[in-house]
């Protein structure tokens, strides 16, 4: 049987429909992604630049961070509208889908995917295109909602992978990962109440690509 890639390419246009679905507090990301940056920062332990890219950059709050810290990073995003308000802020970011990265392989030292992971439809993929684009010790960050907190995560529309803690590990290292700490995150708010956050700090060990 020969695969109709017709049929993948409509079905990826056609849950592009569900984009920017989500309530979310941003107040709180605001907060936490300085803080899980400085931790990721600390790890690499580098003086000069490091070549970062963020996935699902939003309007460039992690770009900002790099940038303080003196790191070159692009950013990716799913809508024109991000990708012009990172431009205006003077980043280098491209209307790109994470799971069909356009970029060479072996170029990236860092890349940062936080919140984003939750969006693939097949996780394991987009892991290992992750695993192409960087460089061997190169260092992955992964950030996902956890299900069955009060926050549902899993039934919101544009969130397909809302996977278990066993589950995100087990796809990491099959994607080439070695997994260096992990960290639960849990928040509560005033308005949904009890959250939690899975997060990976991955270093890639063996090239995974075709």
């Amino acid at each position: 049987m020969i695969f109709d890639y017709t049929y993948l390419n409509d079905f990826m246009n056609k849950i592009k429909e569900d984009i920017d679905v989500d309530t979310v507090d941003f107040g709180i990301h605001e907060e936490l992604i300085p803080t899980m940056a400085s931790q990721v920062f600390r790890f690499i332990n580098s003086d000069g630049n490091i070549k970062i890219l963020d996935v699902g950059c939003g309007n460039g709050k992690f770009l900002m961070v790099a940038k303080k810290y003196g790191h070159d990073a692009v950013g990716i995003t799913l809508t024109k509208k991000d990708v012009d308000v990172c431009t205006e802020l003077g980043f280098v970011v491209y209307e790109m889908d994470q799971s069909f990265l356009e970029f060479e392989n072996n170029i990236f030292d860092l890349v940062w995917c936080r919140h984003c992971l939750e969006h693939s439809i097949m996780p394991y993929f987009t892991l290992c295109g992750f695993n192409r684009v960087m460089k061997i010790n190169g260092i992955l960050y992964v950030e996902v909602p956890l299900p069955d907190t009060e926050f549902d995560h899993q039934y919101n529309k544009n969130h397909y992978s809302v996977l278990g803690i066993s589950s995100w590990k087990s796809l990491i290292e099959r994607a080439g990962f070695t997994i260096v700490d992990t960290t639960v995150i849990e928040l509560r708010t005033a308005s949904n109440g009890r959250d939690a956050y899975f997060s990976a700090l991955c270093q890639k060990q063996k090239e995974f690509y075709i």
